[in-house]
């Protein structure tokens, strides 16, 4: 499928607007050049059907502009549309050049923009000279809509640009300016109801269709317009007779505006214009997609091939103030997966099971989420779980600053009592086991850890006591932190080797006995 290309060169703004909103509406493929420099580059790189030309240009003429771009052989064929102000003497520069097949006099009007167009592509290749017309008059006498947002998206993210409109319930049109294109989002009550480019070209787009969906892949040329046209009310007419499914339009719309979205959010998008009350073309009328940004994203992820590589890469939900959370569009299956997240992370194998997803369709979702900032990425680290028991208020604060650090690798507890302790052995196997010795002539174990010796079997024991405190000879072995510690200190102890002796091996001490735990801890 092949979408006719046609390549404005002119420097003025408002022109350049003017004829991207209307030819695009018929359903070209429209493509702008402020000046004669980029003209020529972008000539060479699209080769388009047909150049609109402006005669004046900065620190150049039109003239000189077409001859650069004919003198490469691959834009020989190309036919011109000269416009100017200016009468017979800007015309009779291009009356040797063959590829100038008409002309176009400014001010001029949208039928005549789209007429002109129209009969330079169809009878380009038989032109060989151009007639000239011209008054020397203001550019336009059609006015542009003024926008009532503008901004920069190097500073606003397109994402927190979005959520705006939607938490403010907004209708009309977002217009996003990347390098290379100019994407068009239709609000309604701040829900997207459709994404267009009439610079895109559409073959890009079906390139990602399912094969289910191949064979209205010719309609991508009419749902790509920013506006209305014959063609786009001869669809929606189809769809008032039922003689086209709007289901299968819709979906046509949505797997548009998956593509649109996701190339927006991953090539640094520009400029961004919101005009409110701008009505969207007839079609999203008729087959509107009317979704939620986040539900866009995945839609797009899912198109794309999946990275299943990194297994330690792991998922949280993510909460950023001023976020809008708006799940219109995502399936029950794909919410359900997000709702299995938390702070600790997942990986996509282990998020995939719960939910009962394909992992690549998994990391698809959780891809297009991570776009929307709904979840973040985290390196998935294997946890160990630490009780402590801290009498000493400093001691606490650095045990509970490190089981409070993410990226420690340890969760736990820290109590400051026996009684705590006793009850938190009880209900919890830790993998270690962080106990304070009691004061006396020499520092031993608190009396309600004797007391019930058997909590700590087959777990990491480490012993704090006093910078010149004597440790109980039946505590010897033991690896033992002295007050005051901190972070790092903790961390160099718990990795520690655990305590081995010739009678009872670590092996052993998981699956031995209470007499032989309670000879291990000196206990008699």
């Amino acid at each position: 499928m092949s979408t006719t290309t046609i390549l404005v060169i002119d420097d003025s703004a408002t022109i350049r607007k003017m004829v991207d909103s209307h030819l695009s509406q018929e359903g070209y493929r429209v493509m702008l050049a402020p000046n004669g420099e980029d003209g020529v580059e972008m000539a060479r790189e699209l080769i388009p059907d047909l150049i609109l030309l402006d005669h004046q240009l900065p620190g150049t003429t039109g003239i000189e502009v077409c001859k650069q771009i004919i003198q490469f052989p691959e834009c020989a064929h190309i036919p011109f549309v000269v416009s100017s102000t200016l009468r017979k003497q800007a015309y009779v520069e291009y009356m040797d050049v063959s590829n100038v097949v008409d002309s176009l006099p400014k001010p001029f009007k949208a039928d005549l923009l789209k007429m002109t167009v129209a009969n330079a592509l169809e009878t380009g290749a038989m032109i060989v000279s151009s007639q000239a017309n011209g008054t020397a008059v203001p550019e336009t006498v059609e006015a542009t809509t003024q926008a009532s947002l503008t901004g920069d998206l190097r500073w606003l993210g397109l994402r927190e640009l979005i959520d705006f409109l939607n938490n403010g319930r907004k209708t009309g049109m977002l217009e996003v300016q990347t390098q290379k294109h100019r994407v068009n989002f239709f609000l309604k009550n701040g829900r997207v109801q459709g994404v267009v480019s009439p610079s895109f070209d559409s073959a890009e787009v079906s390139a990602h269709l399912p094969p289910s969906m191949s064979e209205l892949s010719p309609l991508l040329q009419f749902t790509m317009s920013s506006g209305t046209s014959t063609r786009v009310d001869g669809l929606v007419e189809l769809m008032d007779k039922k003689i086209l499914d709007p289901r299968m339009l819709r979906l046509l719309l949505r797997h548009q505006a998956a593509v649109l979205t996701r190339y927006c959010f991953l090539n640094d998008p520009g400029e961004f214009t919101f005009v409110a009350g701008h009505e969207p073309p007839s079609l999203f009328a008729t087959a509107s997609i009317d979704s939620g940004l986040a539900a866009i994203l995945v839609e797009g992820a899912l198109h794309q091939e999946q990275d299943m590589a990194a297994a330690d890469r792991g998922w949280v939900k993510n909460s950023v103030r001023g976020q809008n959370l708006d799940r219109a569009g995502l399936s029950a299956r794909h919410t359900q997966l997000l709702s299995h997240l938390d702070s600790s992370p997942r990986t996509t194998a282990e998020m995939a099971q719960r939910v009962g997803l394909d992992p690549a369709e998994a990391a698809g979702v959780l891809e297009g989420l991570l776009l929307a900032e709904w979840v973040e990425n985290r390196t998935v680290t294997t946890e160990r779980s630490l009780v402590g028991f801290e009498p000493d208020a400093a001691g606490a604060g650095v045990l509970r600053g490190l089981i409070a650090d993410a990226d420690s690798g340890w969760t736990g507890n820290v109590v400051r009592d026996e009684f705590s302790l006793q009850l938190l052995l009880k209900r919890k196997t830790p993998d270690a086991v962080l106990i304070a010795l009691t004061d006396g002539e020499q520092a031993d174990l608190p009396d309600k850890v004797k007391a019930d010796p058997a909590a700590l079997a087959g777990r990491h024991v480490v012993l704090v006591a006093g910078e010149n405190a004597v440790v109980a000879e039946s505590l010897q072995d033991y690896p033992v932190l002295r007050r005051p510690f901190g972070v790092a200190d903790v961390l160099s102890t718990l990795g520690a080797e655990p305590v081995t002796t010739a009678e009872t091996s670590p092996e052993r001490i998981e699956t031995a006995d209470c007499d032989s735990v309670l000879s291990t801890l000196g206990v008699e």
